[in-house]
């Protein structure tokens, strides 16, 4: 029996980065903040050990159910821009998530849609995350990657793409 083309292609399977950052999207499908819809994953011997998404803490109403709660940022370049501060990033939700449930993040890898911004890279580093793996970089992220630098906290972007909310 003759095998097919499509039969006669390998399967490849992704690497475990993209394994992991395609969970951290589909997570981010959770999100209640339509300006960010961001996941998070974190891993650790190829192993999830925590979740978490994009939205606000538990009880509290949704940016999707009530709107946004904007607040002007004044940015590294100097610029000013709008972010919604109703919602916990899905980097915090995720070290929250593990706190919660006694899981220690001690040697692990985030996996992340975008470099984290400087509140949560402070809260990986603190919580002993080895690893970041960000499927695209973000608009404001220098001192993200210093203080990740200074901490010996392995930054890997897969896209460099910037990304910016709307």
């Amino acid at each position: 029996m003759k095998k097919s083309s499509k039969q006669s292609e390998k399967h490849q399977r992704p690497s475990w980065d993209e394994y992991f950052i395609g969970m951290a999207n589909y997570v981010g499908t959770r999100a209640t903040c339509d300006r960010g819809r961001s996941g998070c994953v974190i891993a650790r011997s190829k192993r999830v050990i925590s979740t978490g998404y994009v939205g606000s803490p538990p009880g509290l109403p949704h940016c999707d159910d009530i709107g946004h709660e904007l607040h002007k940022v004044i940015n590294e370049s100097g610029a000013d821009s709008m972010h919604c501060v109703r919602t916990a990033h899905a980097e915090q939700n995720a070290i929250a998530q593990a706190a919660r449930f006694g899981v220690a993040l001690q040697g692990s890898t985030l996996y992340c849609k975008m470099v984290p911004c400087y509140t949560c890279a402070k809260l990986c580093i603190t919580a002993g995350v080895e690893r970041v793996v960000a499927e695209n970089d973000y608009q404001v992220s220098k001192r993200s990657k210093d203080i990740f630098k200074k901490a010996g906290v392995k930054l890997e972007i897969i896209n460099k793409e910037i990304l910016r909310y709307k």
